[in-house]
């Protein structure tokens, strides 16, 4: 059975374009880039990232969680406070938690292993374990949050996020939950993770001009730049919703997830695995691509991704050309995170009215001509309803569905 659509009552955010929604959202709409040369980089090939602000952490959390799962503890506390649930007051049985990472807790993995080699079994950390296993994160939000209901982690690379809102999306259709705490967490930004991604040609070398390195669509693309954030979205029964008396942001309408079976780390060249989950998350809809309002991108800045995703968009909405956009050139490439993080930024531009601009996109080459990209400033639009897509090595593709409420 279907079920009825999950309502979005709550959103929090902890992004390199600040901490909490409002900050994330400001840096967006700007379309202001937040890339910097980054000294925990250095000596390697590509120096840059996107960080998340200083935190001001508890320092109970510092020893105890990696940074992925502080962050999402963070983002968690706004999110709750958003949907009016910041007293928690529900039925802890009947609340999910569902989030999505493609590394677990990989700096404090690289940290201790280091401890190990250079000084010794007796220095690792005994939280090591509980810090690093990729299933963790959703153990720390669950305990923390006192809920008793699924607890679920999600990984499907950088799609992870946009993967636990699908999975958060299931559990509330079927009945197994009234509210899903979902979305995703990932701090990559390591000396191990940039160093690999930059040995298989994934990220930009642009090192001289950081701040212009991250351009999805652009003709100038030459890779991304890898960031870190969290993203939690509070999902609901519509009608549990409406009983506390909620009116939501929008509603998670329809969702498609496919492989592409293709290749371990590059997308399928003709994009058949995105064209079929668009298409899944449009008959889930109940709607049509002559319906869709807004696309918020993958527009990782590869040559390789925004090829075949602009081709998949000019091809489908040929008839309609939906105008599109790509947080990754303002916030860089936050990997498990990013699809909850686009999301979010999804719901938000159905709520607000305003469909934020691609930063660093100045003109498109053959491959990337004769879609929409939004650029410059924001526009003013109002969604009825928009996808969000989210791409990830080992040919993972989905599409969340978003309609205005």
């Amino acid at each position: 059975m279907r079920g009825e659509e999950p309502a979005v009552t709550g959103i929090g955010l902890v992004t390199p374009g600040g901490i909490g929604t409002e900050a994330t959202w400001e840096t967006v709409c700007a379309g202001r880039p937040t890339a910097r040369t980054d000294p925990a980089l250095h000596g390697l090939p590509v120096n840059m990232s996107c960080r998340v602000p200083p935190l001001d952490e508890r320092p109970g959390r510092v020893w105890r969680h990696d940074r992925a799962t502080r962050i999402l503890l963070l983002a968690a506390e706004e999110a709750l406070a958003s949907a009016g649930l910041a007293e928690r007051d529900w039925d802890p049985a009947r609340v999910a938690v569902v989030v999505g990472t493609a590394a677990g807790g990989i700096g404090t993995l690289e940290t201790q292993h280091h401890k190990l080699l250079t000084a010794g079994h007796t220095t690792v950390s005994p939280m090591t374990l509980p810090a690093f296993l990729p299933n963790m994160a959703a153990g720390h939000l669950a305990l923390a949050l006192g809920t008793t209901g699924p607890s679920l982690q999600t990984s499907t690379a950088c799609a992870s996020g946009a993967t636990a809102l699908i999975t958060a999306c299931l559990l509330l259709r079927t009945g197994a939950c009234d509210i899903a705490v979902a979305g995703g967490t990932d701090a990559m930004v390591t000396p191990l993770c940039a160093a690999a991604f930059a040995k298989i040609g994934a990220l930009s070398r642009r090192r001289h001009e950081p701040d212009r390195a991250s351009r999805p669509f652009d003709k100038e693309r030459d890779g991304f730049v890898l960031g870190e954030g969290s993203a939690l979205l509070v999902l609901e029964r519509r009608s549990h919703a409406e009983a506390r008396g909620v009116r939501p942001l929008a509603l998670l309408a329809g969702h498609g997830s496919t492989s592409d079976a293709h290749h371990p780390t590059a997308p399928h060249p003709g994009g058949a695995g995105l064209r079929a989950a668009i298409a899944a998350a449009l008959t889930d809809a109940g709607a049509g691509p002559g319906d869709v309002d807004h696309i918020n991108a993958h527009g990782t800045s590869t040559p390789l991704n925004d090829k075949a995703e602009a081709a998949v968009v000019r091809d489908l909405f040929a008839a309609r050309h939906p105008p599109v956009t790509s947080a990754k050139g303002a916030l860089g490439h936050t990997m498990g995170a990013a699809g909850a993080i686009e999301a979010a930024l999804t719901v938000l531009t159905i709520a607000r009215g305003t469909i934020p601009p691609t930063a660093n996109f100045e003109s498109p080459d053959d491959t990337t001509a004769g879609i929409d990209v939004v650029t410059g400033t924001g526009r003013t639009q109002h969604p009825r309803l928009a996808l969000s897509h989210s791409l990830g090595f080992g040919g993972h593709n989905t599409v969340l569905a978003f309609a205005s409420a």
